[in-house]
C-alpha cells in the first residue's frame, strides 16, 4: 500500500456489477440524453417504492427539491419557517428563495437534531406566523419524529423532511423522509448514493407532486406554443443522471452496511481515547451512518485531528457550522442554548468512504491515536 494514498471523506462509489452503465448505455443507445425520459420516470417510481412513498419527482439538486417542497407547502413572503441551525446551508437557502423568514432551532445531545424544547419555545413565540417546519436527519441520524409531529400537528403546520443525508435510515422501522407532507433526498457526489448531482421529492400527495413537476420544467402550460402562466424553474433531473441513480439504488443496502462497518470500526478503536465520543445511536433509530462523527472533550482538539490526517493525504472535515453563526444568516432569530455550537466546536467528521479497506481504517486510527500518545 502506498503510504501517502489519498483517502476521501466520502466519494462516488459505482457498483461493481456495472448497473449504472447499463442504464446510461441504454440512454445513449436510444438517444435519451436530454432532461426527462424513461430513466427519470423509472427512478422516481423505484425510489418512491424503496422508501414507501406513493409519488416522487426527480430534481437536478436536493436544494431545488427543498425549494419546490416549500413552494408546494404554500410558503411565501411574510411566512416563518423553522429550521435546525445545525445543518448545511442548502436547507436554509430555499427559505430565502421564497421570500420567507427562517428561524433557527437548536439541537439536543440525544439526537443531534432539532431540540423539542426549543421547538416548543419557537412555536410559543411565532405560532401565528409559522408556515412550515424543516426537519433535518443529520448525518443519517433520525430526528425524534413522533414528538416533532405531535408538536407540529397541534399548530397545524406542514412538516418537510430534509433527508438529504439519511437515505437508507429508519425511524421506528419507517424510512426517514416519509413522515412529513414532503421528504427530500440528495444524490450529490458525497452522498450514500449519487447521480453526480440531483435530488428527489417524495410525497403521498399526487396533485402536489404533479405541480412540482410542472414548476420544475419551467411551468410550461399544455399548449402547442410556449405558454407560461406561472413562474417556472429549470430543476428537472436528466435522463442520464437518473440512469446512474437507478443503478446506485440497487446497491443502497450494501453502502449502508459498509458505512455501519466503518462507524463500528472507529468506535471500537477510538472510543477508549480520553474525551472521545461518537454520535448517538438511539434504539428507535436505524441510521445509514453516512458520516462517522466523533466529538472531543479533552486536550486534543478537532483541528489537530484534521491537520494530522491532512498531512497524510486523508480528508476529514468539521461538523456543520450552525446557521445562526453564519454571516449571511446572523440577522435571523435563533431559539435554543449552545448545544449546536458545542457540537460544531468539538466535532470532526472522519473519513467515511465506502471504498476504504481495513488497512485504510487502521492507518486512519493509527494517526489519530498517535495524537493522544504524543499528548500524554
Amino acid at each position: 500500500m502506498a503510504e501517502n494514498k489519498k483517502i476521501w471523506l466520502a466519494s462516488p462509489h459505482m457498483s461493481e456489477e456495472g448497473y449504472e452503465m447499463q442504464y446510461i448505455q441504454e440512454a445513449f443507445n436510444t438517444n435519451w440524453i436530454a432532461p426527462l425520459g424513461p430513466n427519470v420516470n423509472a427512478f422516481e417510481k423505484e425510489l418512491a417504492a424503496r422508501v414507501g412513498s406513493k409519488y416522487a419527482a426527480a430534481m437536478a439538486s436536493g436544494t431545488g427539491a427543498i425549494h419546490l417542497a416549500l413552494k408546494a407547502a404554500g410558503v411565501g413572503e411574510g411566512d416563518i419557517v423553522f429550521c435546525p441551525t445545525l445543518t448545511f446551508s442548502a436547507t436554509a437557502n430555499p427559505i430565502i428563495y421564497q421570500n420567507a423568514t427562517p428561524v433557527f432551532i437548536d439541537s439536543n445531545y440525544e439526537t443531534w437534531n432539532m431540540d423539542l424544547k426549543a421547538l416548543e419555545a419557537a412555536f410559543e413565540k411565532y405560532y401565528d406566523k409559522v408556515k412550515a417546519v424543516l426537519v433535518v436527519h443529520l448525518y443519517g441520524l433520525s430526528a425524534d419524529m413522533d414528538k416533532i409531529m405531535e408538536i407540529c400537528s397541534r399548530y397545524n403546520v406542514t412538516i418537510i423532511e430534509d433527508a438529504a443525508e439519511s437515505l437508507g435510515s429508519y425511524y421506528k422501522g419507517k424510512h426517514t423522509g416519509t413522515f412529513g407532507e414532503f421528504g427530500v433526498f440528495s444524490f450529490n457526489g458525497k452522498k450514500i448514493i449519487t447521480t453526480s448531482g440531483g435530488g428527489m421529492i417524495v410525497s403521498d400527495n399526487e396533485k402536489k407532486i404533479e405541480k412540482v413537476r410542472f414548476w420544475s420544467t419551467q411551468s410550461r402550460d399544455q399548449a402547442r406554443h410556449y405558454q407560461h402562466s406561472e413562474l417556472g424553474f429549470n430543476y428537472r433531473m436528466s435522463n442520464v443522471a437518473a440512469g446512474i441513480g437507478r443503478g446506485q439504488l440497487k446497491i443502497l443496502d450494501q453502502r449502508v452496511n459498509k458505512k455501519k462497518y466503518i462507524f463500528e470500526f472507529y468506535k471500537k478503536e477510538l472510543s477508549p481515547l480520553d474525551g472521545a465520543e461518537f454520535m448517538p445511536i438511539n434504539e428507535w433509530c436505524e441510521p445509514n451512518y453516512w458520516l462517522s462523527v466523533m466529538t472531543l472533550k479533552g486536550k486534543i482538539r478537532p483541528l489537530e485531528v484534521m491537520e494530522a490526517l491532512e498531512k497524510e493525504n486523508i480528508e476529514s472535515r468539521p461538523v456543520w457550522k450552525p446557521m445562526h453563526m453564519q454571516p449571511f444568516f446572523a440577522e435571523y432569530d435563533y431559539i435554543g442554548s449552545d448545544v449546536s455550537e458545542k457540537l460544531f466546536k468539538n466535532g470532526v467528521c472522519l473519513p467515511s468512504d465506502t471504498k476504504m479497506t481495513d488497512e485504510d481504517l487502521e492507518r486512519i486510527c493509527g494517526i489519530v491515536k498517535s495524537l493522544w500518545i504524543s499528548c500524554c
